[in-house]
Order: C-alpha cells, then structure tokens, then sequence
C-alpha cells in the first residue's frame, strides 16, 4: 500500500500511487479539484505527496498530450483579438502551474520543435528560466550563469532617472544620471517593464590594451566625452533636524549659537547661517560647517540643578555636512514631525562628472574602475576619424560573456541603420543576420576595423574589436569611499583611533600588513605605525605590577612593595587596558622588565 501525505501530514493509503496521481491530475485539469492542488509521487519511499497549502511558488507551463502542445495557433489568435484570457486557459485545462514538488516528476521541453512523446510540459517562452532583470540582458543566452547573476546585480546598482520626481523628494543618498539613454540592443522585457528601469548610456568600445591603465578589470575612458557630460550624476544627500522638547519645559533653539555655548567649533563653520540659524538655498558648503545652527540644554539634570547656573550652559548640536563631503544646498525645508515638532529638511547636492576610481559596467557583469582619463588626441582614431570613449581590456573575455560582443554588434548595426536591434535571449535577431547587415553597411562582419594609435599616429598592427554598448555607471563612486587621516579622534576606552569613515576613523595595520615591513627591515616605520595609542606607565622591578601615584610622597609606587625600585616603560594604553581587566577578574598579571641595553662587559 501507498501513503498519501497531505500538506506533510498521513492521511491514508492507497492500492496504486501512479494511478491515484494520474486521477488527481485528470480532475484538477477538468476543474473537478482546485487548481492549486500540486502532488507528486516518490517510487524510493512509496509515498504520494498532495501539496494544497499557502506560499508556494508556483509556475504556469503549457501541458502536452502525446506529444503535442495543446497550446494552439487558434489560442493565440484569440488571446490577440480579446476572446481568450490567462485566466480562461488556466481554467480549460491548457495552462497549468506547478510548484518545485511537482516539477520533479515531469518533463519539460524549451522550445515547440523538440517535443517527443517522453515530454508532459512545454515552457511558455524560454526566457521564463530567466528572473526580471536578467530577462533585460541582451542575447542572455550566450553567457555563463556567472555573469549573469551579477550583471543583473549591476543593474541594480546603475544610477539612472530613478523617478521623475525628485526634485521634490528627500531620498536617502541618492544617485541622478543627467543624460539617460534607450539602449540600441534590448530585450522586448525592456519595454514591458519601462525604458527607465536602466539608466545608462550608448558608448562606443574598442577592445583594446592602453599602456595598462585598462588591465585586469580596468577601463580607459576618453576625456573628451566627460567633459561633454559621459556618465555624469548630480548626487543627493539630506539632513534633517528637530526641535525636540525636553522636560521642565526646556526645549532645543534653532538659531546662531553663542560662543559661551559648549562645544562652539571655529567662527568659520558658522558663516552661511542667517539669522534665523538657517543655512540659505545654492550656498556652496564643504565638510564640518554647519547647515542648521541649534543649541540644547544639558541633559540628565534633576529638579533642584534645574535652577542652577549649570541649567544655562547648553550644547551645540547643530547639523553639519559630512566630513569629507562638500556641494551645493539645493533645498531647504521647514516642516512638522509626527510628534508636533518643528523639523528642518536640509539637502545638498554634488554634481559628479566620471573620475578615476568611479564604477563602471555593461549589462553582462563586465563591471570594472576607470583607471584612466586619456586625452583626446591621445585616443586611437579609425579611418572615418571615429574615437573611442570607451577601451576595455581583452583580457575582460576571458570570463566568456560572448553576449557582451554580440551586443557591440548589434549596437553597432543600430547605430549605423538608425534603428533599435531585439537581443531578446533565445528569440531575439539571430547573430548571422546581425553580422550580414553590418557587411552590408560597409563594415568588416566580425566587428573589427583598423585603428590609429593617437600619440604615434601608427597603425596597429592587429585588426581592433569596436562596437557600440550600453554602459552603466554604478553607484560605487570612490567620492564616497575614499579615506584617509594623520591625527584625529580616538576612542575614550582604548585611546586608539576610531573605526570609520563616518567616525574620520583611521585605517587598520594589522597583522600582515606588520609582515610586510618587517620583511622590508623597516624598523622605525614599524614602530611609527604601532604607536598609535602609545603611554607611559611605571612597573616595579621585582613586582611586576603597574605602580600608582602616591601624593603624599609625590612619586609613583608598587602597592604591593612600595620599597621597590619602579621603572617608566612606554607601552601601548590598550596593553595598560588589558592588564587592569585582568585584575578585576582576579587575576595578577606579572610583566617581567629586562634592560633595553646590553649590560657593558
């Protein structure tokens, strides 16, 4: 006898599981069962599994009898004239969706020429493998899994026209490229889902090694297309700040703070504050100065202090730009937050033409860093006086995104026939075609063409890949990365530098970057760099514990022997840090001192 399993749980059994699933699929197919039944039958264990409950992925794929699509011509002619619906040929039987339980027991052909009799089901398009924006990758076909999980990835991460109104929004962060484009090459999903989906730009790539500013996964763009605005963005950053209200009736003030206030920085970073302690609309800031000028009163004060002189200090906490940023105040605005208080919206902006460090990719995970502007004139050139503002490394096709060529072609035909090329994958143009029409227009059919080197006027010696492609800039802009510090803030526990760009941390030298100076013998830069949280402290000789400061002797003391000698040490303070914590678990840490120098003979 077989077991049936409903939703995971035994309900009974049966003679004959093959024959119990075939009735089950014959019913929900006739509309006797709800469609949402899913069974599937395991031989190994003799178990059938019926599948009715929620939050299961489910796909629709055409059914096939005896090895033919039920699906007809006549279907689709009505499903164009209006006559027939989805809904219709799920519900007559033609269409069915299966869940990943059942579509283990069945076989399922791609394309309407390679059904057998063997086959049960038959993909309603090919491209259905594909998510929503891998779909939108030209020829997906012919590129590895690999790519293209991450070009879909950095379609995501393209700066674009993400909405038509943003200038009257404060979004977090934000990245608007000023000049989007259609892409020549796309897929028809493209249109389905909206031309503003991906934001990037028609460029024209030549396949090329520049003196290796382009090597490994770097990009060579030509000057001359920045300046003319290639992959520009206007980069959004708010600010917000409330008036909060505190208890015995005090409240935060904004306004110009006084210099008696605590923590008033430099005259300076005060100057574009009006009288109402607002900064003004198109007033260029730079890191640290302040947009929205506000005092606090002291916090945790009880009733009594509350009519002290201690009540009147208060605390600058005014909004400021970002350290290491610096732009243009496109907005500010005054309004309420939930609570009833008043809240001060303030954005900058940033126009960000492309610049070295700043990301790049094509829609087939090619992604990479410019790692050079080049000059025009330093360009190579074709025949036709054609530049480049693109020069991609060859070495990049290694990683065989064949798609990535056939775009170029296709780009390139669209360019030159001033029309828009499908690369819809498994039934967009066929590529013979592509390259026959580009034939036709005069070009070499493979794509490539005789350069000029810009600096030496030579020709190269090898025939050079140029196209046309669609390039994205991502988000990843080294404006927002970049880090560095000499002195500057450190942690009040450890005395070491903070963690952060935000915090203008300092950068970690750990462990292997400590190796590669002492494999250098670069003594006294390791020791500059390791002094980070540098003290002094006293240990006795004998003892070995930290001694302390006595007054009444004015000198420093073992408690434990305050006979002994004690010597001054140079340790780091999260050393000091860690031997105190040691004690007050209990444990006495002895540290055993030996002369620095070599006791003369």
């Amino acid at each position: 006898m077989t077991d049936i399993f409903v939703d995971g749980t035994l309900y009974g059994t049966v003679k004959d599981g093959k024959k119990f699933i075939e009735k089950i699929v014959s019913a929900r197919r006739e509309g006797k069962l709800t469609k949402n039944t899913n069974v599937a039958f395991s031989e190994k264990e003799d178990i059938v599994f019926v599948q009715f409950d929620k939050n299961r992925l489910r796909r629709p794929l055409i059914i096939v009898r005896d090895g033919k699509s039920l699906l007809t011509q006549k279907h689709i002619d009505d499903i164009d004239s209006g006559k027939l619906s989805w809904a219709n040929l799920i519900e007559t039987g033609i269409i069915e969706e299966l869940d990943a339980l059942e579509e283990e027991s069945v076989l399922i052909a791609m394309d309407e020429d390679k059904l057998t009799k063997k086959h049960t089901h038959l993909e309603v398009d090919p491209l259905v493998i594909f998510g929503m924006n891998t779909t939108m990758i030209p020829f997906a076909n012919h590129d590895p899994s690999t790519r293209l999980l991450r070009g879909q990835k950095n379609q995501m991460q393209g700066t674009s026209l993400y909405t038509t109104n943003y200038l009257n929004r404060l979004d977090t962060n934000v990245n608007v490229l000023h000049y989007t484009q259609k892409p020549i090459v796309k897929s028809y999903t493209q249109d389905l889902f909206g031309d503003h989906i991906t934001g990037g730009q028609n460029v024209v790539i030549a396949i090329l090694n520049y003196d290796g500013y382009n090597m490994s996964d770097g990009i060579v763009f030509n000057r001359a297309s920045v300046d003319r605005g290639l992959c520009r963005v206007s980069h959004f950053r708010p600010y917000s700040t409330e008036r909060l209200r505190y208890s015995a009736g005090q409240t935060d003030r904004i306004m110009i703070p006084d210099k008696e206030v605590q923590g008033y920085t430099l005259e300076e970073d005060y100057k574009y504050l009006d009288s109402d302690g607002l900064v003004n609309p198109e007033t260029s800031v730079a890191g640290g100065e302040v947009l929205v000028g506000k005092t606090s009163p002291p916090r945790f004060l009880s009733k009594l202090e509350s009519f002290s002189t201690a009540a009147n200090i208060r605390k600058d906490t005014s909004t400021r730009v970002k350290f290491g940023e610096n732009g243009i105040v496109s907005k500010v605005i005054l309004t309420e937050s939930q609570n009833g208080n008043q809240l001060v919206n303030v954005e900058v902006r940033e126009t960000r033409p492309i610049a070295i460090g700043d990301k790049v990719s094509s829609r087939h995970g090619q992604k990479g860093v410019v790692g050079y502007l080049a000059n025009p004139e330093d360009m190579p050139f074709s025949s036709s006086g054609t530049v480049p503002d693109v020069i991609f490394s060859p070495f990049g096709m290694r990683r065989m995104t064949v798609s990535h060529l056939i775009e170029s072609l296709g780009a390139k035909v669209g360019a030159l026939n001033g029309r828009y090329v499908d690369g819809t994958p498994f039934s967009g143009e066929k590529t013979e075609d592509i390259r026959k029409e580009l034939e036709e227009a005069g070009f070499r059919e493979n794509g490539t063409e005789t350069l000029y080197d810009g600096r030496t006027g030579k020709e190269y010696e090898a025939k050079i890949f140029v196209g046309n492609i669609y390039y994205l800039r991502l988000k990843h802009q080294v404006a927002d990365k970049i880090q560095s510090r000499a002195r500057g803030r450190v942690a009040l526990l450890t005395r070491q530098p903070t963690a952060g760009k935000a915090m203008e941390g300092g950068l970690r030298f750990g462990d292997m970057e400590k190796d590669t100076l002492i494999a250098h013998g670069a003594s006294l830069l390791l020791k500059e760099r390791f002094d980070s949280d540098i003290d002094s402290v006293y240990i006795g000789e004998k003892t070995g514990d930290l001694a302390e400061y006595n007054p009444v002797s004015d000198k420093f003391e073992s408690v434990l022997e305050p006979q002994e000698n004690v010597s001054r040490v140079r340790i780091a303070y999260g050393f000091k840090l860690l031997l105190e914590q040691l004690k007050s678990m209990g444990i006495r840490p002895y540290v055993k001192l030996k002369s620095k120098f070599k006791e003369v003979q």
